[in-house]
């Protein structure tokens, strides 16, 4: 389904009826990650999944993709759908699309699972390392597409999953340069929202990977203590919906009941 913003088509799908989940992939990726949960849910949950900004099919909003324009964009389209409460669940990016929600309307955030992601505001060390990304994607896209997804997994993962890693890689390579470029910079420049996540006082969790080469596991203890947040650790890196499938449906169940 196609949901018109200022003239910009935003991919969405609808599957299966009851209680609504709503399903925010990262950077890089698109809806399809969460195929699987689909499968697994819909028979007993709505499951909303939509493509954000600049990813899978749908399209170029602005120059910078911040978290608040996506979460609005995400808002709207539940709004248009006559959603007023719904399970946020968002990997990595998808995860700050789930926080800035909160912070705009937390009366429509039933639970929040955050996969891979955190609350706080990149570090200035990541700061710069955003700013040296920029220019690598300028220079050469194909090339940090290629490194920026080798880079999430172990190299257990990596082959492990060296058929679904090409496909993730081939899907990233049709993202425009100047759809990378306005996510890398809303990536960059979001808020901090730790205390966002501290004072929503409704079921929350994070899930993380125990050997995430981008959300080190000790930050992810770090922040759920402060947030009182319950965490789960899956093993290997960052990319929980795929190197640990199985047990991710297993703790959605959990967290559902």
């Amino acid at each position: 389904m196609i949901y018109q913003y200022n003239d910009t088509p935003i991919f969405y799908t609808i599957n299966g009826k009851g209680p609504v989940w709503v399903l925010l992939h990262g950077f890089l990726e698109n809806a399809k990650i969460w195929d699987t949960i689909i499968k697994d849910f819909s028979n007993s949950h709505m499951i909303i999944t939509i493509d954000l900004p600049g990813h899978g099919n749908s399209g170029f909003v602005s120059d910078i993709h911040t978290m608040e324009l996506m979460a609005k964009i995400v808002l709207d389209i539940l709004e248009h759908l006559g959603i007023t409460n719904a399970t946020f669940i968002g990997h990595s990016m998808g995860g700050y699309v789930c926080l800035a929600c909160i912070e705009k309307h937390s009366e429509i955030v039933d639970k929040v699972v955050l996969i891979n992601s955190i609350p706080s505001e990149d570090s200035e060390d990541r700061k710069v390392h955003r700013e040296r990304t920029l220019k690598i994607v300028e220079k050469n896209k194909e090339a940090f597409v290629q490194m920026a997804i080798s880079n999430l997994f172990t190299e257990r993962s990596r082959k492990k999953y060296d058929l679904e890693i090409r496909a993730l890689k081939k899907q990233a390579l049709t993202i425009s340069l100047e759809n990378l470029k306005a996510s890398i910079i809303g990536m960059g420049i979001r808020k901090d929202r730790v205390e966002v996540l501290k004072n929503f006082q409704k079921p929350k969790y994070m899930i993380s990977g125990i050997e995430d080469p981008i959300m080190p596991i000790q930050q992810a203890e770090s922040l759920s203590q402060k947030t009182n947040t319950t965490l789960y650790k899956l093993e290997e890196g960052h990319m929980s919906w795929l190197e640990n499938g199985k047990k991710l449906t297993t703790l959605l169940r959990f967290i559902d009941k």
